[in-house]
Order: structure tokens, then C-alpha cells, then sequence
């Protein structure tokens, strides 16, 4: 029967040949038509919608590894939906043309910031290598969410599992079809767990997919979007961004190569930076909370055979709203993290182009509309990890590294970046010359203990030179 020879596909596929035959012989022994089981179960009975099911969760089951999601399927879908969207592969005049633009945002830099630029590779990336610079980071972000979305996935396949195999053993008496799967056991449990972390490495590698077709480079978060200091732009999507505007292209890629740069210069002068914005993120990610009763909902409206759905799925809002206190807090110390960077990035960017982009300041104002009402990054972290990454302060910070500059200079400013002690708070994101006061009421403390050590040592020097010519003069 097709419905007997479906439901041992689907055994075969997710407990091999000899113990999909165990299987059916329970269930044969137990007195259950293996056909009833199929057709109880919901399984398609269009033959190609169920080698499609069938197909999903081979997929699904694959070796992921000993972490919770499996990476390897989360790579796979982001190459292939960028591939099957387009991506063409720059072409030696783009990469030219990206390096030059790169090289000018470097030499145009110098004259406004002390901070060293980057010596790691530069050039153009096609859709597909930015995925493969951003993945791993990703990787790292989402992990400790993954692992509470996947415990959820399994505890809530598990219940329904159990719901089912309740039903079907009324209806075969006392021994349930199921007695022989083995799936309430070690075994049972861990391919529950494989279809969870599959489900969610699915659910991210379509969103970093998302996010390669629109981002410019490698910084539109703020966020390191890559484990080395290389400067890269996408130019397809630079392109395609031009297309939209009415300013000239080579404007447009110049602007975003000196933002791209500036970003890059940030992070390298700064290696400490790196890990305190990523380590925000994922302590606010480790104590993220699922919505279960959600979850359930948006499960048991999807289609089994069609893998957007349940990427969707995991995306239509899982995460419980509440928040702990220690969320609050590092959601406030990553807002003003990310707000300190930007509005550094954009004030030397806007001195750095002043003369040479004409269209600097409109160009300026598009990305910070951008980011605040939240574009595609944006939207990846909110769907990956429920935290929405926006630099609500922006305008705030600009202004204050403006006054920083007038105030203290080049040098001083850009040494704030020395130490995360140093850099600007939230209160001082709101009075800009609080901050100047204090960095000059430090810098007096600072010259007169100076003076005062030198002094001490200098009388400390008298002293002893006194001692000495004491003990040169001749006794009597």
C-alpha cells in the first residue's frame, strides 16, 4: 500500500534500515496497519509532496555536529538563496575600483584621526563571500539563544509526540504503534534535538542571506561583522544602492568606503573593543526567554513540506517580551556602545569627505534614517536573537564627538578609544561638556601630581647628592 511503503520511508529516514524494519513489526505485532499509521500521522499522500517531507527531514536529522544547530545546513541555505536571488561575482574592474576607493578613504582619514588604519586584505566581495566572512560571527552571536530555542523545539515536539502516541494507542490497544521507535529514549531525543537545531541553523543561514543582499561591507552593524580587520565592500549591493539615488555612483562608493574603513580603524586601534561589543550581545542573548505557548501556535499553522515556513516560523515573534534587569542594563550599555561608535564613524567620515563628496551630508542623513528606523541588520538580530541593535542615540553622539574635537583636539579624542573606562556614558551623551570638564579637571589632577612626584623626586635627588658629598669629605 502507498500509505504502508510512506510511513517506512519516513522510519527509514529517520532511524535507518534495520531499525525501521524493528519498527514496523511492532507496530505489525501490535496489530496496527503500518498504512493507518501514515495517514494518522499526517503524512502527505501526494507522492511528491512526500518525498519532498521526506527529503526535509533526512536534511533535518544530518550529522550538526555537538553543538545545538546545525552550521553546516545554516552555510548551505545562506549560499543557496543568495545564489538562486543572484550574485554575481565582481569583476576585476569593481575589485580595481573598490581598492581605490578604499586607498582614498585611508589617505583622507589621516588628516582626521590619529587612529591606524588596517594592513588585513581590501577589495570587492561577491553576496556568497560575505556570507562566508559573516557566518562565523553570526555563529558566535546566536549561539547562546540557539541553545534555548532548540531545548524549546525538542520539549515541544516531545509533548506533541507523546499526544500522538497517545491517541494511536487507544486506538491499537494496550501496546501504542509507537512502543517500537524508540523515540522516547537517548535515541528518540537526540534526533528531536537534530530537527531543532536544524530548524534554527535553516531559520539563520536564510537571515544572514538576507542581510548579504543588502549590506555594504563588512560594518553595517557597528557590530565586527568578521573575525579579522579586512575591509571589503559588496558591490553589487553598493550598486544597487546608487541605482536608487540621484548622486553619482563613484560618490556614493567613496562615501561608504570611507565609513568602511573608519569602522575598520576603529576596531583595530581598539583590540578590546571587538569582544566588549560581541560580549554584550550575547549576555543579553544568553538570558533570552522563549514564548513556548507562541512557538506552539506558529508550529501548528505550518506546512511540514515547505522549509520557509518554518523558518518563519521561528522569526514570528518566539521570544517572550519580558526582560530581566541585567538584560536592561546591557541592552543600555550596548545602545550607547553602538550609538558612541556611530556617531564617531559618521563625524570623522563627514571630515574626512568634506570637499571631496559633494553629497556627503545628504548621503550622511540616508544612513542615519537607515538606521534608526531599522533596516535589514537590524532586522537579522531581532529575528535571531529577539535584540534590536539600533544606535538610538546617533545624533546625540555625533554632536559630542564634534565638541570633543573643538574642545580637546584630534589626539585627545581619538585616546578615549585607549580603555572602556574612558569612553563617553550615557549621562554624557546628554551634556557634552560635562565630559569636556571632566577630561580637563582629570588632566590638571593629572599635571599636578606630575609636578609633585617631580618635585619629590628632585628633593629626594638633593638629599642624597648632600649625602654623598658628606661622605667624600675627609675625616679630621
Amino acid at each position: 500500500m502507498a500509505g504502508e511503503d510512506s510511513w517506512e520511508d519516513v522510519l527509514r529516514s529517520m532511524l535507518g534500515e534495520e531499525g525501521a524494519r524493528r519498527a514496523i513489526e511492532s507496530m505489525r505485532a501490535a496489530g496496527m496497519d503500518p498504512s493507518a499509521m501514515g495517514e494518522a500521522a499526517g503524512l502527505p499522500s501526494d507522492p511528491n509532496m512526500f518525498r519532498q517531507m521526506v527529503s526535509q527531514i533526512q536534511q533535518m536529522i544530518a550529522s550538526s555536529g555537538d553543538g545545538p544547530v546545525n552550521w553546516n545546513l545554516a552555510h548551505d541555505v545562506a549560499r543557496q538563496q543568495v545564489h538562486s536571488a543572484g550574485d554575481p561575482a565582481p569583476s576585476a574592474a569593481q575589485d580595481a575600483r573598490v581598492r581605490q576607493h578604499l586607498q582614498a578613504a585611508d589617505l583622507w582619514l589621516d588628516s582626521v584621526t590619529e587612529l591606524v588604519g588596517t594592513t588585513e586584505r581590501r577589495g570587492a566581495l561577491s553576496r556568497a563571500q560575505w556570507v562566508a566572512e559573516a557566518l562565523p560571527v553570526f555563529q558566535q552571536l546566536a549561539e547562546p539563544v540557539a541553545q534555548n530555542v532548540v531545548r524549546a523545539v525538542t520539549d515541544m515536539m516531545t509533548q506533541q509526540l507523546g499526544d500522538v502516541q497517545e491517541h494511536l494507542g487507544e486506538m491499537g490497544g494496550e501496546l501504542g504503534p509507537l512502543s517500537g521507535l524508540g523515540l522516547g529514549g537517548s535515541q528518540g531525543l537526540d534526533i528531536l534535538k537534530r530537527i531543532g537545531g536544524a530548524t534554527y541553523g535553516m531559520q539563520l543561514g536564510a537571515a544572514v542571506a538576507s542581510l548579504a543582499q543588502e549590506a555594504y561591507g563588512l560594518t553595517d552593524l557597528g557590530v565586527p561583522l568578521t573575525e579579522s580587520s579586512a575591509v571589503a565592500l559588496v558591490s553589487a549591493n553598493v550598486d544597487a544602492f546608487a541605482d536608487g539615488l540621484e548622486i553619482p555612483a563613484e560618490e556614493v562608493a567613496q562615501f561608504l568606503a570611507v565609513r568602511e574603513v573608519a569602522h575598520a580603524r576603529l576596531y583595530t586601534a581598539s583590540p578590546w573593543l571587538r569582544g566588549h561589543v560581541i560580549g554584550l550581545v550575547t549576555n543579553y542573548a544568553r538570558e533570552i526567554s522563549i514564548d513556548v505557548e507562541a512557538m506552539e501556535q506558529a508550529f501548528r499553522e505550518i506546512d511540514p513540506t515547505n522549509p520557509e515556513q518554518m523558518r518563519e516560523a521561528l522569526g514570528s515573534g518566539i521570544f517572550a517580551p519580558a526582560v530581566s534587569e541585567s538584560q536592561k542594563r546591557t541592552l543600555e550599555s550596548l545602545e550607547t556602545t553602538l550609538a558612541v561608535i556611530e556617531g564617531w564613524v559618521e563625524h570623522v567620515t563627514s571630515a574626512a569627505t568634506q570637499g571631496f563628496v559633494p553629497n556627503a551630508v545628504a548621503l550622511t542623513e540616508m544612513m542615519r534614517r537607515r538606521r534608526a528606523t531599522g533596516g535589514p541588520a537590524e532586522d537579522t538580530f531581532r529575528t535571531l536573537v529577539g535584540l534590536e541593535l539600533r544606535p538610538r542615540r546617533c545624533r546625540e553622539a555625533t554632536q559630542l564627538w564634534q565638541t570633543l574635537t573643538r574642545e580637546l583636539g584630534v589626539a585627545e579624542r581619538d585616546a578615549l578609544w585607549s580603555h572602556p573606562d574612558l569612553l563617553p556614558t550615557s549621562a554624557e551623551l546628554d551634556d557634552p561638556s560635562s565630559l569636556v570638564a571632566s577630561r580637563a579637571a582629570g588632566s590638571d589632577f593629572d599635571d599636578a601630581l606630575e609636578e609633585l612626584l617631580r618635585g619629590a623626586a628632585e628633593e629626594a635627588g638633593e638629599k642624597q647628592d648632600e649625602k654623598d658629598d658628606e661622605g667624600e669629605q675627609p675625616s679630621a
